[in-house]
């Protein structure tokens, strides 16, 4: 069949069969294309943060890990570029949502994802909140499924890492006693879960927010807490006196000890001069009794005189003694 060409077509354009004349410029085409294949290659150019990694993919497969700074990957569609905050301390929160930061702060409780049971079947209320940093961005990406969503893998894993911990103690542990033992324990088993889901997250603070009874018995055990509480402070108080009383009776003991011994040594000291000294006046008495004894004598009468009341009766008067009336007042003698 013969094809029937227009007289009037031309190298500047066509006439349609349907609608108006479309004219292409030969000249202008070699202009567009090249511009828009520049801009195509382009589009390629990216920047990452300093706080982010960038994952490239290539037809949906990771194929590099790229830093922060400028970079280039193949124009869409045959790669594409994820970016991930890497530094970010992300968090998580379990028996609770931060409703809004206020302040005041305002916060919904959730009880199916806070009570549980502990190692002696007590009932307890825990609040808990998880922190973590992506250390892998192409594990983070790709290897778990929603694994940031609320009632996601990472806080069902949570959940169950704190639930286990919680359950092999008893509830005085868990309120007071080991609170922070607790934490280190819920982290470490909380981080072994996350490994074997290889989910690229290294899990840096498990923080329990609130840890109480339930409401229905808060009272009780508030003063059975109160009652522990007062039992840790009087202990301590006792602890502290003790430590206080016994070095003082220590140091008494030993400061009587000393006093002891210095008046052992004093008195022997004292007697043995005594002794040397009475030997020395029996040397003297073997000598000469009389004047020895006439000596002695003389000394007790000046040790005694100077002590004593003394009245010197005239003899010329009578020597009657009777003649000695006691005239001082009342009669003092």
């Amino acid at each position: 069949m013969a094809r029937m060409y227009n007289s009037n077509w031309s190298v500047e354009g066509v006439k349609a069969p349907f609608g108006p004349n479309i004219r292409f410029n030969a000249a202008w085409l070699k202009v567009i294309i090249p511009v828009i294949v520049l801009l195509w290659g382009l589009s390629g150019i990216y920047i990452v943060r300093p706080d982010e990694q960038g994952v490239v993919r290539r037809f949906g497969k990771a194929v590099k890990v790229t830093e922060p700074g400028p970079n280039y990957h193949l124009p869409r569609p045959i790669e594409r570029v994820n970016k991930v905050k890497v530094k970010q301390v992300r968090r998580i929160e379990i028996g609770f949502i931060t409703v809004s930061q206020g302040p005041p702060a305002r916060y919904k409780f959730i009880p199916e994802e806070s009570l549980m049971l502990t190692g002696d079947e007590q009932i307890i209320d825990a609040q808990v909140t998880v922190q973590y940093q992506v250390s892998d961005p192409v594990k983070f990406l790709f290897n778990v499924r929603d694994l940031e969503r609320r009632h996601g893998a990472l806080m069902d894993a949570a959940e169950v890492a704190l639930r286990q911990i919680v359950g092999k103690r008893p509830i005085d542990d868990v309120l007071v006693a080991e609170k922070l033992q607790v934490e280190i324990d819920t982290k470490e088993l909380l981080q072994r879960i996350i490994d074997r889901y290889d989910g690229g997250i290294s899990i840096k603070e498990v923080k329990l927010q609130t840890v109480r009874p339930p409401q229905e018995v808060a009272a009780a055990f508030s003063d059975v807490v109160s009652a522990k509480e007062d039992k840790d402070r009087l202990i301590k108080e006792a602890e502290g006196y003790r430590e206080d009383i016994l070095p003082k009776a220590r140091g008494k003991a030993a400061s009587i000890i000393r006093e002891a011994e210095g008046y052992k040594a004093e008195r022997m000291k004292r007697a043995e001069g005594d002794a040397a000294r009475f030997l020395t006046v029996l040397k003297e008495y073997e000598k000469a009794k009389k004047v020895t004894r006439k000596r002695l004598y003389l000394e007790t009468m000046e040790k005694i005189l100077p002590g004593i009341r003394k009245f010197i009766v005239d003899p010329e008067a009578g020597g009657n003694v009777l003649q000695f009336l006691p005239l001082e007042k009342g009669g003092e003698k």
